[in-house]
């Protein structure tokens, strides 16, 4: 019990206070002593542990270029390898006085961002240090297809030709259809319950800071996956 309540305590810290008893139970199961997501709940009332979690909220559309591009992804989200296919999306974040923007890349294939921006503007620009990342950092992979939604940030002529130059195929959801893109929906849910305080951050670096900390720390090596890596 002594070395339970500990284990429980370590990853309740080790997720900045924010995982509940479902992420608490699957973290110390997969340590290797099982615990059911009740028995944590239980657990977690005795050590007057809570999970500090924040409203999740809309990103807003911006105005964009009409293009016709298909949705080739079309839900197909299991993929057998890497660099098959990545899919991105921007949300916003209360830092200091006005909203900082994220962008962010993942492989489907692990469900783990491969690459990630934050500027104060929501534009192509941003979305294209993201998806540069990516492709760097994968040691620029050919035939990927790159899914995403239909915002002008994706649309705009400098963002298809950046997706040209590396020989990404682009795949667009359809408008006002937000399960085409469900992984990334979960991913920026799973940032915003789980790790952005209530509050926001007081200010763009300690924003960017922690968004890091929780992409590169607790999202890819410490919080449970069911996908491969």
């Amino acid at each position: 019990m002594i070395k339970l309540r500990s284990l429980i305590k370590e990853v309740h810290a080790a997720s900045n206070g924010s995982a509940g008893a479902r992420t608490i139970a699957d973290m110390v199961t997969t340590q290797g002593i099982p615990l059911s997501r009740y028995r944590a709940s239980k657990q977690m009332k005795a050590l007057n542990l809570v999970s500090c979690q924040s409203p999740k909220h809309r990103y807003r559309k911006a105005n964009q270029e009409h293009i016709a591009i298909p949705n080739h992804l079309d839900r197909q989200f299991a993929v057998t390898s890497p660099n098959q296919v990545w899919v991105g999306d921007v949300t916003y974040v209360w830092a200091g006085n006005r909203w900082m923007y994220l962008a962010v890349v993942i492989d489907l294939f692990s469900r783990k961002p491969v690459g990630w921006a934050m500027s104060l503007s929501p534009d192509s620009r941003l979305t294209g240090k993201a998806l540069m990342m990516a492709y760097e950092s994968r040691h620029k992979p050919k035939g990927v297809m790159f899914h995403s939604d239909q915002g002008s940030h994706y649309t705009s002529s400098y963002y298809r030709q950046l997706l040209w130059r590396c020989q990404i195929k682009q795949s667009l959801s359809r408008r006002g259809n937000c399960w085409d893109n469900a992984p990334m929906e979960r991913f920026f849910r799973s940032l915003k319950t789980e790790w952005v305080p209530n509050v926001g951050y007081r200010s763009f670096a300690e924003a960017k800071h922690e968004i890091t900390r929780y992409i590169i720390g607790y999202y890819s090596q410490l919080r449970p996956h069911q996908y491969k890596d």
